[in-house]
């Protein structure tokens, strides 16, 4: 029987950070999946010999990949090329307001202030400031950290306790931004941060109002090459340190002996461990891979999914990303998705041009474009009626080329509902960011990085702390291997 230190279950962000790490701990690792390759929702597939990214499409604090590979023993500058963009993103309003975005915030304040007014830039400088002083006050406790309680919070002493309230969380994120801002296309363009936790603004915490300040002031960074290829290094990285890769293998059970981990079972196969990282997601942890553990429970109620594809489309000098804001008030989609559990009658629509934001090549005349709809997770009791997905993308398409996004001949070449995501990632019901945040006490119930009542299992996947997206999925695989060293 093979044997191994550690196994960990899954090649997505938080199971290769955890990889990294333990193997340059001189570890033996064991890194399996059941896809065929690594990167977990961070995909890529390809059309007529082009490769484009499936997933996530902008890189936030690169600062934490870095800290990964330099305990690796490299660095991001050494394995992956990072792009500043100037002209980063384009919001689109429907009577033709266009704002944009860019890498510097001064930039961004000067575009704000010529294409809407002074009092716009005034309002979104004083928000980006409470934004950062948010992210600074609440970053060492609730994100960098191990998984906070409500007792390890009453630890803190009533100095912290005294800063802690600049984190805002008695507010949702929409009241706090309607306190401080007056400009309705500002609004919007807040309000959608919520979208990158998969949350609801009229119900998640104020603190999570943060995310405005991770990425227009600490910055949205591209990937020469494709998003793609950070999995693509943190997977060399961990195997150049003796880390070993086990593609199309999913993970049956994980196997127990005297009241601790002792292996995992991949089909006829068992292989021996002391201890197991899980990067599943957490209700397949509990449900079919060790249903024994009662002392961590699958997330409530999931986050946003989201219905994408990839169009070939013509090449234009468009900007690396654009959101196209529907004609009505923007926070119907918020009530479409959560209060009634449906897509969006009027869905907006994002667009990522990949040879822009990422230098990704694409065909002779034609250049890979993703595009996605937020929407629903999946019912804990089944699937949609599939027919459902086809109208919200006849939707999408025709708003695009309504709006000269898309020619009419542009084709989709790629495409992935809920219900594709839900079968692909067991247990998540294509929920994109794991949990929802829709309350104040959610960083409190997001499931810690240690499995108390099964020794040697651990967890560091986005529906466990410090929650999802890109950056913090991989600070759940250090969270994970800070737990196993104690």
């Amino acid at each position: 029987m093979a044997s191994y230190d550690v196994v960990v279950i899954g090649a997505g962000m938080g199971g290769l950070a955890a990889a990294n790490l333990l193997a340059a701990q001189g570890k033996s690792i064991l890194v399996v999946d059941a896809l065929p390759e690594a990167g977990g929702k961070m995909g890529r597939a390809q059309h007529e010999g082009v490769y484009f990214d499936t997933g996530p499409s902008v890189l936030t604090l690169p600062e934490i990949l870095d800290d990964i590979f330099k305990a690796a023993g490299t660095s991001v500058a050494d394995e992956i090329e990072l792009l500043k963009g100037d002209h980063v993103f384009e919001y689109l309003f429907a009577n033709g307001t266009t704002v944009p975005v860019h890498f510097d915030p001064n930039d961004t304040l000067q575009a704000v202030r010529e294409t809407l007014s002074e009092t716009a830039a005034e309002d979104l400088k004083r928000f980006l400031d409470y934004a950062k002083n948010i992210w600074d006050v609440a970053a060492p406790h609730f994100v960098y950290g191990p998984a906070p309680t409500i007792g390890s919070a009453f630890k803190l002493g009533m100095v912290k306790w005294r800063d802690l309230r600049k984190v805002d969380p008695m507010r949702s994120m929409k009241a706090a931004i309607d306190a401080q801002v007056k400009s309705n296309y500002i609004r919007d363009i807040l309000l959608r941060y919520a979208t990158y936790n998969g949350s609801d603004p009229r119900s998640a915490p104020a603190t999570l109002n943060c995310i405005a300040w991770v990425e227009m002031g600490a910055g949205c960074y591209g990937v020469n090459g494709g998003m793609h290829q950070v999995a693509q290094a943190m997977e060399r990285v961990a195997a150049r340190n003796g880390a070993e890769f086990r593609y199309d293998s999913p993970v049956a059970r994980i196997l127990t002996a005297n009241g601790r981990v002792s292996g995992v079972q991949i089909g006829d196969e068992a292989i021996a461990c002391d201890a197991v990282v899980s990067n599943a997601d957490v209700a397949h942890l509990v449900n079919d891979l060790a249903p024994q553990v009662s002392s961590v429970s699958a997330p409530k109620e999931p986050s946003m999914s989201g219905w994408t594809a990839v169009v070939k489309a013509k090449r234009t000098d468009r900007p690396a990303h654009q959101v196209l804001f529907p004609e009505h008030d923007y926070l119907n989609e918020f009530s479409d998705i959560f209060d009634h559990d449906r897509p969006p009658t009027s869905p907006t629509v994002y667009v990522c041009a990949q040879e822009k934001a990422h230098g990704r090549e694409g065909w002779d005349e034609h250049e890979p474009v993703f595009i996605m709809a937020n929407a629903p997770a999946e019912p804990a009791n089944g699937a949609r009626n599939a027919d459902i997905w086809g109208e919200l993308e006849s939707k999408v398409m025709t708003r695009l080329r309504e709006r000269g996004l898309l020619a009419a001949d542009d084709e989709i070449v790629w495409r992935r509902t809920p219900g594709k995501l839900a079968a692909t990632f067991p247990g998540s019901r294509g929920s994109i960011y794991g949990a929802a945040s829709n309350n104040q006490f959610a960083a409190f119930q997001r499931a810690p990085n240690a499995v108390k009542d099964l020794p040697g299992l651990y967890i560091a996947t986005g529906s466990a702390h410090p929650g999802g997206g890109v950056p913090l999925c991989m600070l759940s695989g250090r969270a994970a291997v800070e737990a196993m060293d104690g």
